[in-house]
């Protein structure tokens, strides 16, 4: 144990160093504020914008602050998305492209330890910047349009999160299947848009399915309470991430052997 959190001490000193700990968060607070702040001042958008003709006036319905809420996820379902990959993508085909990893586990250092420890400080930064940001989300809604309740928004944060732990750990696991961060990064986002596609459109019978979470959460959130499929859809997506954590230690194992 103590190995494994001298190996996260690194990663999370090693992300500070990139600053990741910086823009990270302050992305995920800009896509969270987006959202409310613009569908407030939309009307007065469009009148700055002109192109109307004179005496046009224009009437848009006050969305509900379930609806802002449920688009501001829907900036994290894309943007949100894309800095995670971006910010996974390398995390260990980098250092197996630059030799560093073959440095590290010439110590008595399992190969299990090194890929979860560099895993658990990527979920941290996830974890953290999504936090941060969806409050942000949440407080700007509250403000302009109204209040969520806080046990609404913790369960659909956790519900979301979730799905977003699933991403990350997709990520991982092709950058210890290919030395390639690009490469990793491209085959990642290809792999949740199909999985995001499939499950919108056959909804009705992959309800299981992981990324049907994000639709869940939308649902808490217009306080129509958890769905029946939450459940077994969580457990699946708790079984994916161990599945390819595992499968991550195992090629990364191989792979490193054969070099």
């Amino acid at each position: 144990m103590s190995q494994w959190m001298t190996l996260l001490q690194k990663e999370i000193v090693e992300m500070w160093r990139n600053f990741k700990w910086i823009w990270v968060p302050i992305t995920f607070i800009l896509i969270g504020v987006q959202q409310p702040i613009t569908t407030y001042y939309m009307p007065q958008i469009l009148d700055l914008a002109g192109g109307l003709p004179e005496g046009a006036v224009i009437n848009i319905p006050t969305p509900t602050a379930g609806e802002v809420l449920i688009q501001g996820l829907g900036q994290y379902t894309t943007l949100g998305v894309l800095i995670i990959v971006l910010s996974t993508m390398g995390i260990i085909a980098s250092e197996r492209k630059s030799g560093v990893a073959a440095m590290i586990l010439v110590k008595p250092v399992s190969y299990r330890s090194f890929v979860t420890a560099k895993w658990a400080g990527a979920l941290l930064l996830m974890w953290f910047s999504f936090l941060i940001g969806y409050l942000a989300t949440w407080y700007y809604t509250g403000v302009l349009f109204d209040w969520i309740p806080v046990e609404n928004f913790f369960q659909s944060f956790f519900f979301y999160g979730l799905w977003l732990t699933v991403i990350l750990t997709i990520t991982l696991f092709l950058s210890a299947s290919l030395l390639s961060p690009g490469v990793a990064g491209f085959i990642s986002l290809a792999v949740v848009m199909v999985v995001s596609l499939v499950s919108g459109i056959l909804s009705n019978l992959l309800e299981w399915s992981p990324s049907q979470l994000t639709s869940y959460a939308s649902e808490i959130l217009l306080d129509k309470g958890i769905p029946d499929d939450t459940l077994p859809a969580s457990l699946i997506a708790a079984g994916c991430i161990v599945i390819l954590l595992s499968l991550s230690v195992i090629i990364f194992k191989k792979k490193e052997l054969a070099s």
